[in-house]
């Protein structure tokens, strides 16, 4: 309490006592007894009012003790049960978690290890995949400001995410592995990686490359086989030794049949092989009877051209041509799809073959484009001329009908340019993007799709493309969501299907650990989204005729079911609406591959090296007692005693207020009771 506080709590009780003094001493006929009761009351009624004015601040102060945090991850992935260690896992959890010593010096936290973090107390060890990397980065930052060693009870074999032996460094904790499996090292063949495209093309030859590795201290013979079905299409005599351990292994294939194959690579396992199950690889193809040739004409050179060139072609089944306007005229039944870039004067003759043979296209248009020629051109849409441009943002139509649109935050995009005024149409169109400027939606179109006359048209009112194909690397590393925004457009365009009130969204294929995601959009009879819609999605297994169902539910913007998990082999799917006559179906394949399967011994030397770059220390599943010592010992974690001051102000004391009126009742009470009121 202040010095301050002090002095006018004095001075409030000696003019709290003159006060009373006044009223009942001074000049007062009252009997002793009843004089000194209610000087008293007064007293203490008018000192607690001044109090309350005076209003001083009292401190206390609590202790307590700070234990430092200890974080148990597990892994729970499948490799820890298939090199058989999940028992160990178990023991070294349990042993852990119910060491007095240490509940006594930590606060102690489990969690589970898979592909994501979870936390969690019982351990299945079923995960598909496992990203040691993500899980350490997400401790780092949950635990930045404590003190908190990690204790990471695991094989050490990622099959997700960067390589985690760099991770200590942005971290600070130390890290204390615990190593499940077996040191001794075994020979070993497998198949590390294949490499083919995913398209091919009917009666064309197509590339395999395999590489294949030995670990072993032997020389051993294996002979490497392509199987298609119960055939064997390829094989080849593999010699390995210490010194040679790992051989590419490239051919081709004939691609005679249009639809989905598979295939199956497999090297036959040498006498004592240990692990044959990462001896054997399935990849998948999808054969197809022609290309789509695709003709970009323009008169000029820009970025724009190079970005379409680059996602267009990103889908290897596409090829694309860069062309003047001339050129295309002369060679024009050799392309599906014509992209008109800026059409000016020298477009006349493109524009009229376009709209007199009913092609299907794509226009984007710009700073350097001829309105004047495009209006007259066509009657689908008009652009109001101003001869003035425009940078507009980009807002997605969240309604979109006619293919499905995700993964894109075009919000963020940079603006296009673009023909200052309005652009209406003459037809129905379905906006895809509409322009903003400073936030506000105009609702004008930026992008749309059209169908008129039996063809198909896209209308790109906007230059700068090349800046969200950067955008896009920027925001993910990787091009893939521009190319396959870009390529969603091009395979609408370049299809004569007819539309469907339900639009689907999947691959042909899916590795045995993939994410089995299917997307889909449901619209009404107007081809509206119907964001209501209660959709089911049928799915057969063709080998065993099992028949599952699975609702989908609405996930941004999409309808989506995620079939991870399901076993490998051929199925096919039936989507359809749950109260209405509307379907559509497909297939896919599950190719058998479990990658947590193809780890033969535990990574000790990449769980090593975490522990020492992270000043922590590795151990082995039989070391628990030398675990649980050094983390008792060590100095760095020891119990904080820390103090907690609290300021309380007298008048939120709530007894004062209870004792000042008491004191006044009282008054009144012996004043009326002796017949002074």
């Amino acid at each position: 309490m202040q010095t301050e506080s002090i002095f006018y709590i004095i001075f409030a009780g000696i003019a709290a006592l003159l006060l009373a003094l006044f009223q009942y001493i001074y000049k007062s006929k009252l009997n002793t007894k009843l004089k000194y009761s209610l000087l008293a009351l007064r007293t203490l009624s008018i000192f607690g009012i001044l109090l309350l004015l005076i209003n001083p601040k009292f401190e206390s102060k609590s202790y307590y003790d700070e234990k430092p945090s200890l974080v148990i991850a597990v892994d729970n992935s499948e490799s820890v049960s298939y090199l058989e260690q999940d028992a160990n896992a178990n023991a070294i959890y349990s042993g852990l978690k119910g060491n007095e010593a240490l509940n006594q010096r930590f606060n102690i936290e489990t969690f589970s290890l898979g592909k994501n973090v979870s936390e969690v107390d019982t351990f299945s060890y079923n995960e598909p995949q496992s990203n040691i990397s993500q899980a350490l980065k997400q401790f780092g930052e949950v635990y930045a400001n404590q003190v908190a060693p990690i204790i990471l009870v695991s094989d050490g074999n990622q099959t997700y995410g960067s390589d985690y032996s760099f991770i200590s460094n942005s971290i600070n904790q130390p890290i204390y592995p615990v190593i499940l499996g077996d040191s001794t090292v075994y020979s070993d063949l497998n198949i590390k990686q294949l490499n083919v495209n995913r398209y091919v093309y009917l009666k064309n030859r197509f590339p395999v490359e395999i590489i294949a590795n030995y670990k072993g201290e032997i020389e051993v013979t294996t002979e490497l086989k392509i199987w298609s079905g119960n055939s064997v299409v390829f094989r080849k005599t593999l010699y390995f030794n210490p010194d040679k351990t790992s051989e590419i292994i490239s051919t081709t294939l004939l691609a005679n049949r249009v639809g989905a194959k598979t295939y199956r690579v497999e090297l036959s396992p040498h006498d004592h092989e240990k692990n044959t199950v990462n001896n054997v690889k399935s990849f998948g193809v999808e054969v197809i009877d022609q290309k789509t040739n695709i003709a970009i004409v323009t008169e000029r050179l820009h970025p724009d051209i190079g970005a379409l060139k680059k996602a267009i072609e990103s889908n290897e089944q596409r090829s694309v041509s860069i062309l003047e306007p001339i050129e295309y005229i002369n060679n024009v039944n050799d392309f599906q799809l014509v992209v008109v870039y800026q059409p000016t004067n020298t477009f006349i003759n493109v524009l009229e073959e376009i709209f007199s043979e009913r092609r299907n296209t794509m226009i984007i248009t710009g700073n350097t484009t001829n309105w004047n020629l495009l209006n007259n051109a066509q009657s689908y849409f008009k652009q109001t001329i101003t001869n003035q441009s425009e940078d507009f943002q980009p807002t997605l139509n969240r309604n979109y009908s006619t293919f499905i649109i995700d993964k894109l935050n075009f919000e963020d995009y940079p603006p296009l340019q673009s023909e200052f005024g309005n652009i209406s149409f003459s037809i129905p169109n379905d906006i895809v993007l509409t322009k903003t400027v400073n936030r506000v939606d105009t609702g004008q179109s930026m992008f749309s799709t059209f169908e008129a006359d039996g063809c198909k048209f896209a209308l790109l009112n906007g230059e700068g493309l090349w800046r969200w194909r950067a955008q896009s690397y920027l925001d993910t590393e990787s091009f893939n969501d521009f190319d396959n925004f870009i390529g969603k457009i091009v395979q609408y365009l370049s299809s004569n299907k007819q539309r469907n009130r339900i639009n689907i969204d999947y691959k042909s294929f899916y590795n045995g650990n993939d994410d089995i995601i299917i997307s889909a959009q449901y619209f009404n009879k107007n081809f509206e989204f119907d964001n209501s819609a209660a959709l089911t999605l049928v799915l057969r297994n063709e080998e065993n005729n099992t028949v599952r169902e699975f609702p989908l539910l609405l996930n941004e913007g999409n309808y989506r079911v995620d079939l991870s998990g399901v076993d490998s082999g051929i199925y096919k799917f039936t989507l359809k609406h749950n109260t209405e006559s509307v379907s559509t179906s497909g297939s896919f394949e599950v190719l058998e591959y479990n990658v947590e399967q193809q780890f033969l011994n535990a990574d000790i030397n990449k769980l090593m090296s975490l522990a020492r770059s992270s000043e922590g220390n590795g151990y082995f599943s039989d070391q628990f007692d030398s675990l649980v010592n050094d983390l008792l010992n060590d100095s760095r974690y020891q119990i904080i005693q820390k103090s907690t001051k609290n300021i309380v102000p007298l008048i939120r004391w709530k007894y004062l207020l209870g004792i000042i009126a008491l004191c006044l009742f009282s008054e009144w009470f012996i004043r009326k009771y002796n017949g002074l009121i």
